[in-house]
């Protein structure tokens, strides 16, 4: 279902953005629908909301800052660099993903994890390969976008983890925590279902994406475009947009929380490599030998990362039994 709304949406995206040029109004349609829908499903019972405190809501507020500018670096970094240098950075969340992930927790993937992770980033670059340039500017900010994509796919698993449990009285004491590490940074554990995470997300990432669009000048010329150019199957589109990135954020969220966020992040690349493919079959593009080779890559080394993940599962689950 991720797989398929992913590639749904992205391949909807651009056709949409051909005829409605404005990423950050898209954007914010998307979580107006987010909202919408997950009032919706509130109502009918779909899902029961935790009961928060104000720390843990002005957490919510941080993250869906993170959410934003995530979306706005990208957004701006794209128009400083071509579309396959992008694309090549961004296919290295992975490794940003296992830095942070070693820095917030002191742990590190196996051995046979890293090794599968080679293919599916480097048969992204080859996938992609085309006209490398940019800025400096357009570097940093493509390195920092794909520094905070890695970041928000964390916050979004801790935030819909369930709190570690405290020691029982019988536990020895053990030697005081540091008062401040680098697990500070991270977001209190609120074990929130998806669609809960959803709904308290879509209205601030919408209010927050309106303000990029004000700032930028992008709603003044959609104020333009709709009085010029907007008819009834335009909007109608863009509902049905909107709807569709509603379903993948429901997708999204709950295979975080299944999946873990390093797998997400392959599962990212592997998506972008299908939508090559995809975009080469329906527009009739011929592939080059590069362009095969790195699909063909990073399709096996996502099939390489998915059945190591499954076998280091199977070895625990043995493991545990034994105990």
């Amino acid at each position: 279902m991720y797989f398929c709304f992913n590639l749904g949406l992205t391949l909807y995206n651009k056709g949409v953005l051909v005829r409605f040029p404005f990423p950050y109004t898209l954007t914010a349609i998307h979580a107006l629908c987010g909202s919408i829908g997950g009032y919706f499903l509130l109502a009918r019972g779909m899902y029961v909301p935790a009961k928060l405190s104000s720390q843990d809501n002005a957490a919510l507020v941080a993250f869906s800052v993170l959410y934003a500018m995530n979306i706005a670096v990208s957004n701006v970094s794209l128009q400083l660099v071509t579309v396959p240098f992008h694309q090549v950075v961004r296919a290295s969340t992975p490794i940003f993903t296992i830095f942070l992930s070693y820095l917030f927790y002191g742990t590190l993937c196996s051995r046979e994890k890293m090794i599968s992770l080679i293919p599916v980033i480097v048969g992204v670059g080859f996938a992609t390969y085309g006209d490398y340039y940019f800025t400096t500017w357009g570097l940093i900010l493509t390195l920092f976008g794909t520094f905070l994509a890695a970041l928000k796919t964390i916050f979004t698993n801790v935030l819909q983890s369930p709190p570690i449990s405290p020691l029982s009285p019988s536990t020895p004491a053990a030697s005081p925590p540091p008062k401040f590490t680098m697990r500070s940074f991270l977001p209190p554990r609120l074990h929130l279902h998806p669609l809960d995470l959803l709904t308290r997300m879509s209205p601030l990432a919408f209010i927050q994406c309106v303000l990029y669009a004000q700032l930028s000048g992008e709603l003044d010329r959609v104020k333009e475009y709709s009085a010029r150019e907007m008819t009834g199957m335009r909007a109608a589109t863009l509902l049905v947009n909107g709807a569709i990135a509603f379903g993948l954020n429901i997708v999204s969220f709950t295979a975080n929380k299944k999946a873990g966020p390093l797998s997400m992040t392959v599962a990212a690349n592997v998506k972008q490599v299908l939508t090559i493919a995809l975009a080469m079959f329906i527009f009739h593009l011929p592939p080059s030998m590069t362009n095969t080779l790195g699909i063909v890559l990073t399709l096996l080394g996502g099939a390489w990362y998915a059945a190591t993940g499954y076998e280091e599962k199977r070895n625990r689950a043995r493991a545990a039994e034994k105990s």
